[in-house]
């Protein structure tokens, strides 16, 4: 991994520039699978003594910045924010993959079925599909705060549901015939 660290309006020394290197490479060593590089900033304009630390890591790129009377201070603190950032990354990434996916169990002895498993359905919600035409539904949407809108188009009489995307616009599902 490299760290580069550049210095804004101050003399750049190397306590300064080690203490910084030592506390982001602990932070991507501890915290991220493949850390490709930090960039460190540190600079000073009248009494502000601000670090700014960008780290990328693959498919991840993670800033702190931090402003204290003191340059110490400020690297401490910006590494503290950037380690916030790293624990809840794994632990995102260690809740989405799972801890352990469960084994089918080996055959009792004694013949007894084997119990059944839990249900992956947390939640039923149940929604009347009501007609409607497309832009009815969608003006439906855009107004309210849901995720979908199940409904049956006016135009042929199909089951239609209208989501919300990710990047704000929407999707159409609709049932065949």
């Amino acid at each position: 991994m490299q760290i580069t660290v550049t210095f804004r309006h101050v003399d750049p020394t190397p306590a300064l520039r080690s203490h910084a290197e030592d506390k982001v490479a602990r932070v991507a060593r501890k915290y991220l699978r493949r850390p490709v590089d930090a960039h460190v900033i540190l600079g000073v304009s009248k009494q502000r003594h601000v670090a700014e630390i960008t780290l990328q890591a693959d498919h991840v790129s993670m800033f702190a910045k931090e402003t204290t009377h003191d340059l110490y201070s400020a690297i401490d603190l910006a590494v503290e924010k950037l380690e916030h950032q790293a624990q809840k990354l794994k632990a995102r990434r260690r809740d989405h993959k799972g801890v352990g996916t469960p084994r089918a169990a080996p055959p009792s002895d004694d013949g007894a079925a084997p119990a059944p498993r839990a249900s992956r359905v947390i939640a039923t919600r149940r929604v009347s599909a009501k007609p409607m035409s497309l832009d009815d539904a969608l003006g439906r949407l855009e107004r309210s705060e849901d995720e979908f809108l199940v409904f049956t188009n006016e135009a042929d009489q199909r089951l239609a549901v209208l989501y919300r995307r990710k990047d704000g616009r929407f999707g159409l599902i609709q049932a065949q015939r």
